[in-house]
């Protein structure tokens, strides 16, 4: 007979993600303490647009004599830029990380229809300039992936 206790699943904590989490705040808490020092009436809205970026470090978990990284805030013409360069990379337009420039059609035709998900699952719910770009965005992918450049 088995012992009800040995068919509980058993919890493993990782303490790494959390040594990671206190690295962050604490670093974004001495950002925000710089960011007190420099505001002023004129620069509110620069303030408030440099609290909205993000830093990422990597995952050694040191970040001694290390930056972290900018990105820029999260957005909707964020997210629809990502997808289109991933779209022109695939479609050999620009250089992949490797520094390649080697079409693959398949990969592009995977980011061009998740744009197309996009436009279908956001329709009425975007902006007037948000949906023209998605549109206009769309179009140039669609007619790239029918006239791929030539070498």
């Amino acid at each position: 007979m088995t012992n009800p206790e040995d068919s509980e699943p058993k919890i493993i904590v990782d303490d790494d993600w959390k040594t990671q989490v206190q690295a962050e705040k604490a670093a974004l808490k001495e950002q925000e303490a710089l960011n007190q020092g420099e505001e002023s009436d004129d620069d509110t809205g620069k303030v408030e647009a440099s609290k909205a970026e993000t830093s990422v470090t990597d995952d050694a978990g040191s970040d001694e004599g290390k930056r972290p990284q900018e990105f820029p805030p999260a957005s909707f013409s964020m997210l629809i830029t990502t997808l289109s360069a991933q779209a022109m990379t695939a479609l050999g337009f620009f250089p992949d990380p490797s520094g390649t420039m080697e079409p693959n059609r398949s990969m592009a035709k995977h980011f061009i229809d998740t744009l197309g998900v996009l436009e279908e699952k956001t329709a009425g719910n975007l902006d007037e300039e948000e949906s023209s770009m998605l549109q206009e965005t769309l179009h140039q992918l669609r007619m790239a992936y029918m006239n791929p450049p030539q070498d």
